[in-house]
């Protein structure tokens, strides 16, 4: 079992930064995929930035240029770097990983989320 835990969520005001981390432990092999996703309420949770092993980025509209997705392969750990922030970045932030743990086995994880909330 592949266990995230993330890390760094909190209040902020508008304009301001929070860095976010979720590390990854367990029978980890490889990391293929890493990324975050952000949850409200009665809302689906949307994709926010996602890094591949090779280190090639993608994010959503809303948070290009304002959002820094990173990842340090030797511990396992994934970050995201978020400036600018806006009231509507206000959400649970989800880590997600794709982990081979074995030579045949790959592994789909979710953390349990971390609350950001930007105030105006």
């Amino acid at each position: 079992q592949v266990r995230l835990v993330e890390s760094g969520g909190g209040l902020v005001q508008a304009g301001g930064s929070l860095r976010l981390s979720c590390a990854a432990s367990g029978p980890i092999i490889s990391i293929n995929a890493m990324a975050w996703y952000r949850q409200t309420p009665g809302k689906e949770r949307e994709l926010v930035a996602h890094i591949d092993s090779g280190g090639s980025t993608n994010y959503a509209d809303s948070v290009k240029e304002r959002f820094t997705i990173s990842r340090d392969n030797a511990k396992n750990t994934v970050y995201l770097q978020m400036n600018s922030l806006k009231p509507e970045d206000t959400a649970v932030y989800y880590c997600n990983s794709d982990t081979r743990t074995t030579a045949v086995v790959r592994i789909i994880s979710w953390g349990r989320g971390t609350q950001v909330t930007v105030s105006s």
